[in-house]
């Protein structure tokens, strides 16, 4: 039987809760998904939800059942491993008797895939079809996978009864518990940086560790923003005989949710560095993990094992598309926010999808509303926000904060206290009005947007799922947080998920008009608004080390426009923008070497 996926795409993880259900919509097409598992709480209302819905035999869990956050997340991947492979069986039910479901499904493959090619020329042939299909099928189809993430900075100590609990028991630790004790054969992915206590704690599963075979049931995929952290955190990972099966690289700021933005370094530059470097990337990793395994009594591997590079943030269109798989010989590319406007695929209430609709690319930009006090991709006009200006102007600032995901500032307290509760609000508010006869108004304003600018993104992020379904909100009213990408205001309707994979794959257009810029322009840009915002913001005494930042992040980014210079006009793809294309590079060009970066003398 086949193990390679169908598809040359795939659905990143968006929020606490957008693709919380994914796998259950779209695995039995082959198109694989990430569910976010940081909040125990979502899973067990959907586990309960679906439970019900698929009258299957799933019981609830409390907070009072011992390790109830891992033991809640294992019971929800199980289950949507139940109905996944449930679904899958009655869909190769429905498209081995189905000639018209068949060709629809066929219509939503690669172009260039072989099983496609397969798949038509059966199709075409005469007499008694039914049977040759069914035995291809079975051989020949598998679902899509049902990956997790992790976002390893949120891993707050846990406390009971004032006590606090081992390491263990902390938030991203219990989740990767969850993950590696349920029944899933599938892959992990960590996220927003190398958490090392963590990293160390996947070495007490003997899923995340190669048989004797090289079979891999549990997978790691480390998101990443540059070639230098992926060698770094492979390595790390390496010397436990641990090996990382993907590389998923993000773009820094063309992407959703949190932003994590390079040294100016753009994901062109990025990718091909990879691209150059992957054999030493994989033969670093396998001689650090065998020493590693033999050291553990393990056995050891002659060969590598398979390990893949895949990118995501921004792209847009089925030409940026094939020219990432083919040009960067990448395995899979992540399409995100787009598929917030397909209900089939993803968990988005119809207010927020409404607001997506019908806005336009000044509405989305780059916000300091979270907690974790990294840059935070969003639109203006959530439920969200409407209802924080509501509370503010009675004088109300923060969230009651009722999950404490985020807690993690242990500036007032050692169990942690997030900054977008109204306890940490009100502390702040407190100790700047001390300072009001010091300050300057404008001064005073800018401290003030500061503290409370924050949102509560542990119930903003899950709300809108629980809305789609009809499943009851407790607790005080916070609305919907949404964390789209800026890629996402070229998209102006809601499609099918049949429109959307062919819009991929270039058998249909689905974006309104053509004056989209290129994803390797729009970072571009996204960079040059990132420097010049950061300088003209910079209030306090600029030192040498500012400078000298500033001025590597235009160096690199010049590179960079270099780069692209020579690569478009190199290439066969992106012959009919190639004009427009060249006047922008020259034009950001221009206007990195035209910014005044102050300079101080060492």
């Amino acid at each position: 039987m086949t193990t390679k996926p169908l598809h040359n795409f795939h659905i990143p993880v968006m929020g606490l809760a957008y693709t919380i259900d994914s796998p259950i919509r779209v695995a039995q097409y082959g198109i694989s998904s990430v569910i976010s598992i940081i909040d125990d709480e979502i899973l067990e209302k959907m586990k309960n939800f679906y439970s019900q819905k698929f009258n299957l035999n799933y019981s609830g869990i409390s907070t009072k059942t011992e390790d109830y956050r891992a033991k809640r997340i294992t019971a929800y991947l199980n289950m949507v491993d139940d109905i996944v492979n449930e679904k899958f069986e009655s869909f190769k039910q429905e498209i081995s008797k189905n000639k018209e479901a068949l060709k629809d499904f066929v219509a939503m493959l690669p172009n260039t895939s072989d099983l496609k090619n397969s798949l038509q020329n059966l199709i075409a042939q005469k007499g008694n079809w039914s049977d040759s299909i069914k035995n291809f099928i079975e051989t020949n189809l598998l679902p899509g996978s049902i990956d997790v993430n992790i976002m390893t900075k949120v891993d707050k100590d846990n406390y009971k009864k004032n006590e606090q609990l081992p390491v263990m028991y902390n938030d991203a630790h219990a989740s990767l518990r969850g993950f590696a004790n349920s029944k899933l054969s599938s892959s992990m992915v960590l996220s927003a940086g190398m958490n090392p206590r963590l990293y160390s704690y996947m070495e007490e599963f003997e899923d995340f560790y190669p048989d004797e075979n090289g079979y891999l049931k549990k997978k790691i995929i480390l998101k990443v923003s540059d070639f230098r952290s992926a060698m770094i955190q492979g390595n790390f990972l390496a010397k436990k005989g641990l090996w990382v099966s993907e590389y998923r690289v993000e773009s820094g700021l063309n992407c959703g949710g949190h932003a994590f933005a390079t040294e100016g370094i753009l994901l062109g530059p990025i990718m091909e560095e990879f691209r150059q470097k992957k054999n030493e990337l994989i033969q670093s990793a396998h001689t650090l993990m065998n020493n590693a395994l033999e050291q553990k009594g393990k056995a050891i591997l002659s060969q590598p094992l398979e390990m893949k590079i895949t990118v995501q943030g921004g792209v847009g269109t089925s030409e940026e598309h094939e020219f990432l798989l083919n040009h960067y010989n990448v395995d899979s590319v992540g399409w995100g926010s787009p598929f917030l406007l397909v209900p089939e695929a993803t968990s988005v209430d119809t207010e927020t999808r409404n607001l997506l609709l019908q806005a336009n690319e000044k509405d989305f930009y780059l916000s300091r509303i979270s907690p974790l006090g990294v840059p935070f991709n969003t639109i203006k006009g959530t439920s969200n926000e409407i209802l924080k200006i509501q509370k503010e102007a009675k004088g109300r600032y923060g969230s009651s904060c009722p999950k404490k995901l985020l807690a993690l500032s242990k500036e007032y307290a050692p169990e942690g206290t997030c900054t977008a509760s109204r306890k940490y609000q009100d502390i702040k508010l407190t100790e700047l009005y001390h300072q009001k006869g010091i300050l300057s108004v404008e001064e005073f304003n800018k401290k003030k947007t500061e503290i409370t600018d924050k949102a509560c993104l542990c119930v903003g992020l899950v709300n809108s799922a629980y809305m789609e379904q009809g499943i009851e909100i407790k607790g005080e009213k916070q609305g919907v947080v949404i964390c789209p990408g800026p890629n996402i205001a070229f998209f102006d309707k809601e499609v099918s998920l049949s429109e959307m994979v062919k819009h991929i794959y270039g058998n249909i257009n689905i974006l309104p008009h053509n004056n989209r810029p290129n994803m390797f322009i729009n970072e571009l840009k996204m960079y040059v608004d990132y420097l010049k915002k950061e300088i003209a913001e910079s209030s306090q005494q600029i030192t040498y080390s500012q400078t000298k930042k500033w001025n590597a992040f235009r160096k690199n980014m010049l590179e960079g426009i270099a780069y692209y210079q020579q690569l478009f006009n190199a290439s066969s793809f992106f012959r009919k923008g190639l004009q427009t294309i060249n006047h922008q590079l020259r034009e950001y060009q221009l206007m990195l070497t035209a910014i005044d970066i102050p300079q101080v003398e060492k």
